[in-house]
């Protein structure tokens, strides 16, 4: 009795869809024997019943396979009211299977199965342009969306959204961040300064705990965390209350549509910018002989990263070393 017990409770495990399915297979491969013995005439082989079985119970009904006696047709008749009722049932509760799906889908809760994709923390719109820029120069790139007030997904091409704390574990699981290429942090617009800070420095942790190798940029809203950012293993620290301060006070002293050539930086217009390694035909040039070298390759050298200091504009006689490396706009 406790055997069969486990059968059953085993057998109801399994989805609604392939349950049904293995009844009417069962159905069409018991009737479609019975009937090839019944009438052999009209039934040659068990193949044929099976055809007729199978066409019966579809309610197809091609007509070119019809039982001849009594006993035959009260088969088909027991065949069609058992078999028909679980046809429906099957193609209704695919139908049912198939707008659960969707609905998950769209409500963040399917997890996404790809890699080397690029995972993108909070729904604001700096990540919506960030994601149109990324379409625009990496178009067939995955990008896996983690908010959690979002309701429903924004259904942006090649976007998959998973709805949760992208702190917990079980998030970061659904979002497959171990096979992740790199991760973007951005500030939660739904908290003051300081707690979006704190939060993506929690977050930050959450991923580099999980996949240590991952690269991490992350969005400061202060200057307070800027150490903890780093300490917490941030790859890059976009700190963008002095970016959008420095940007504004440009825009002032220019006084004449400053304002207009940083919407070109995007780099969804085509120019964006590299940090490139120095090649031998530059080692020991000044940094005009070396802007010379690259303008003719079509990039504007704008600076020299040198370890941990950077350089922008430096002496037109600056010596280029082996270590460092060529700060450059380009398209």
């Amino acid at each position: 009795m406790a055997k069969t017990n486990k059968t059953i409770t085993q057998w109801l495990r399994w989805p609604v869809h392939l349950r049904i399915t293995i009844i009417v297979m069962f159905i069409i491969l018991v009737s479609g024997e019975l009937i090839s013995l019944v009438e052999p005439k009209e039934f040659p082989t068990t193949f044929d019943g099976i055809w007729w079985a199978l066409v019966t119970v579809s309610t197809v009904g091609f007509g070119d396979y019809v039982p001849q006696t009594y006993f035959g047709r009260t088969l088909a008749m027991v065949m069609i009211l058992a078999g028909a009722s679980f046809v429906t049932a099957y193609f209704a509760s695919i139908s049912a299977a198939a707008i659960r799906k969707q609905h998950r889908y769209l409500e963040g809760l399917v997890s996404f199965s790809g890699q080397n994709h690029v995972v993108l923390i909070g729904w604001n719109e700096k990540a919506n342009e960030m994601i149109e820029s990324l379409k625009c120069v990496k178009p067939y790139k995955q990008i896996v969306l983690i908010d959690e007030s979002l309701k429903e997904s924004p259904l942006i091409e090649n976007v998959h959204f998973i709805r949760g704390n992208p702190a917990n574990d079980h998030t970061l699981q659904k979002a497959n961040i171990s096979k992740a290429d790199a991760a973007i942090i951005t500030a939660d617009q739904h908290k003051n300064e300081q707690e979006a800070d704190m939060h993506s420095i929690l977050v930050l942790l959450s991923l580099k705990g999980m996949n240590p190798q991952l690269y991490c940029v992350i969005e400061l809203l202060t200057e307070q965390q800027a150490n903890n950012a780093s300490r917490a293993g941030a790859d890059e620290v976009i700190k963008t209350y002095k970016l959008a301060s420095h940007f504004i006070m440009s825009s002032y002293l220019a006084k004449n549509g400053l304002s207009h050539f940083f919407s070109e930086l995007n780099p969804a217009s085509g120019n964006l910018f590299q940090i490139l390694p120095v090649s031998e035909s530059i080692i020991g040039k000044s940094f005009r002989d070396a802007s010379h070298i690259l303008l003719d390759q079509e990039c504007i050298l704008i600076g020299i990263k040198r370890g941990e200091q950077t350089k922008v504009n430096p002496p037109l006689s600056y010596k280029i070393n082996a270590e460092d490396s060529l700060i450059v706009f380009t398209h």
